[in-house]
């Protein structure tokens, strides 16, 4: 068995939450990848949209500047592979969506097995850590409406029951720090596995107050300097909107983001302590994601509404420091490049385990969402690259 290796194209395979179970299933199959023993998809396929599922306008490929045949080879090659365990990919170009195809696969809910799903429009699939995404979208509705006044505000000053566990060093975090990873709070989530009871957010996960554990470790950096993946931070995003609003994560997201875009079909994963999971419970439709990503890309407006104040996705999606090896991080966004006919072409991204993929690529006025089951795999994020870069991009043939 090839033993799991850090790469680069690999940036995000120790993301998110992993529970009991999953541990259970690392600790026994260790990196081994998903294999499926049933037909995954028809390779003669080529993702015609589906019409008439909900609001999305579907058209041709050829109708927004893609070549359907430069598309076709992809639906071939992840419909054959026993390894590249892929359930959805969707292309939305010109606000239309124009390319769909969904696979059947082995799947998870959480770290507990789903067994064999045939994956489709109407069938909901794991975001994992791009929920993370989710909430600093909704961080920016909040701050829009007041109900927080500045992200620049002590993190500790919502948290008074913990006083005794701050230091003149940890009243410095802010919420920016939280949105940008950069608290600077000792932190154990990549460098210790997840199989280790030793590992930062297993701690967390295992904790009868996993906001005190959250909070708890010391200083390791200055806060806003150093990255550091941190899935406590987003949890403490979410308990942040819950004591400003008096709603939690979930429901915020779904009067407040969702139910502008007409998503109705969403569940949010709760902690053992019942608050929903802000750092990697989102399940959403494929098609749903790639409405998130739409959104994005009109700056926050949709069907005349400003959902979210374009201020705040410009800030959201702006390099802010450095992140996991070649790419920058903004607010829980991700932030990297391909390269298109020897032009350099920027993208966002909101990131999940297991290959859960939303790319914003403003310059092509193109979203790409992709939802796979490659949880334990090390190719996860090389696939969804492949996917980008050797297929989706190349697909461009003029504005449309």
């Amino acid at each position: 068995m090839q033993k799991c290796r850090a790469v680069i194209k690999d940036y995000v395979t120790r993301r998110t939450i992993v529970l009991n179970a999953l541990i259970v299933a690392l600790a026994i199959a260790g990196c081994k990848r998903a294999t499926v023993a049933v037909p995954r998809a028809n390779p003669d396929e080529c993702g015609e949209p589906i019409s008439s599922v909900d609001s999305w306008q579907v058209a041709t490929p050829e109708s927004v500047g893609l070549s359907k045949a430069a598309l076709c080879p992809m639906v071939k090659w992840l419909a054959e592979s026993k390894l590249d365990n892929v359930h959805a990919v969707l292309v939305v170009r010109h606000g239309k969506l124009v390319f769909e195809q969904y696979f059947t696969g082995d799947d998870e809910h959480l770290g507990r097995s789903a067994g064999i799903v045939t994956f489709g429009p109407t069938v909901r699939h794991d975001e994992r850590s791009v929920s993370k995404s989710v909430v600093s979208l909704v961080m920016g509705i909040a701050v829009d409406h007041g109900w927080i006044k500045s992200i620049d505000a002590p993190v500790f000053s919502f948290f008074p029951e913990y006083a005794s566990l701050s230091t003149p060093e940890k009243s410095r975090i802010t919420i920016r720090d939280l949105l940008t990873m950069s608290s600077g709070l000792e932190w154990h989530e990549e460098d210790v596995p997840y199989t280790s009871p030793d590992n930062s957010e297993i701690l967390m996960d295992r904790s009868s107050d996993p906001l005190r554990a959250a909070l708890a470790p010391g200083m390791a950096a200055e806060p806003g300097k150093i990255w550091n993946y941190n899935s406590g931070s987003t949890e403490l995003l979410g308990a942040i909107l819950k004591k400003a609003t008096g709603k939690a994560v979930d429901q915020l997201a779904g009067t407040l983001l969702f139910a502008p875009l007409g998503i109705a079909d969403f569940t949010w994963y709760k902690n053992p302590d019942g608050r929903p999971h802000a750092a990697g419970g989102l399940r959403l439709r494929p098609r749903d994601l790639a409405k998130i990503g739409q959104l994005i890309l009109q700056r926050g407006s949709w069907n005349g509404t400003q959902v979210i104040p374009s201020a705040w996705l410009d800030a959201a999606t702006a390099p802010h420091i450095m992140g996991e090896f070649l790419f920058f991080y903004g607010y829980q966004f991700w932030l990297g490049r391909s390269l298109l006919n020897g032009h350099e072409v920027k993208w966002t991204a909101a990131v999940g385990l297991g290959g859960q993929r939303l790319y914003v690529i403003p310059e092509l006025d193109m979203v790409v969402a992709l939802n796979s089951g490659m949880y334990t795999s090390a190719r996860q994020g090389q696939v969804a690259l492949q996917v980008l870069d050797r297929y989706v991009m190349p697909a461009v043939e003029h504005s449309g």
